[in-house]
């Protein structure tokens, strides 16, 4: 079964295209911004179009723009070509991506998170989580390495505490996500935001979404 995947989650706009384990093309960019631009023209460019006969994305947590363009993307496309899109976690797929590059029992994925903040989460080498999924100032995270290994975007808050410490940085690829249990590409497509958007609706009343987890 073919399987576009879409991530736009966090700096990188990261598209590929999958049949089952194996990667039929992939385009991976580190853009910062502008991930509306840069998505649809990398899905064209993919063999067919992209087209596949299910759709994963991204859900986050990550950057709140990325996050919804990535999603609507998916949305749209699965309802055009009758199709299912789920999601998936970035710290699941970072987490997914060292364990196949590393020998770690575990490691404590650590994504920007802004303002100062980092989301932060553990996970076995099972991809089994150690500690619940938290948005905390880097302080904290760097007490809850407990000895792991710290792999993501976000691990330069950790290393400007800590110079020595064992760090990797890493960015979400979708291109990985093969490497993902089923369990967890069964999100339903909708944000998992981590903490509320800086964003109000009229009155200042936080969207909806924002609270999803």
């Amino acid at each position: 079964m073919r399987t576009l995947v879409i991530d736009t989650a966090t700096a990188a706009c990261s598209v590929a295209l999958l049949d089952g384990d194996r990667v039929i093309a992939r385009a991976h960019d580190v853009v910062g911004r502008g991930h509306a631009e840069k998505l649809v023209p990398m899905i064209a460019a993919l063999p067919d179009g992209g087209r596949a006969e299910r759709i994963w994305v991204d859900c986050g947590p990550g950057s709140f723009t990325g996050i919804r363009v990535g999603i609507a993307a998916a949305r749209g496309l699965a309802l055009g070509w009758g199709v299912t899109a789920t999601g998936y976690n970035s710290l699941a797929l970072v987490a997914a991506a060292a364990f196949a590059a590393r020998n770690d029992d575990a490691v404590l994925v650590v994504l920007e998170g802004g303002h100062g903040e980092v989301f932060v989460q553990a996970f076995a080498r099972d991809l089994t989580p150690l500690t619940g999924f938290a948005s905390m100032k880097p302080d904290a995270a760097l007490a809850a390495l407990d000895g792991r290994v710290a792999v993501g975007n976000g691990v330069r808050w950790l290393t400007a505490l800590s110079p020595d410490l064992p760090a990797i940085e890493a960015l979400p690829d979708a291109a990985e996500a093969w490497r993902l249990p089923p369990e967890l590409t069964a999100l339903p497509p909708r944000p998992v935001y981590g903490r509320a958007p800086d964003a109000k609706l009229p009155g200042g009343i936080t969207p909806p979404e924002a609270s999803a987890a």
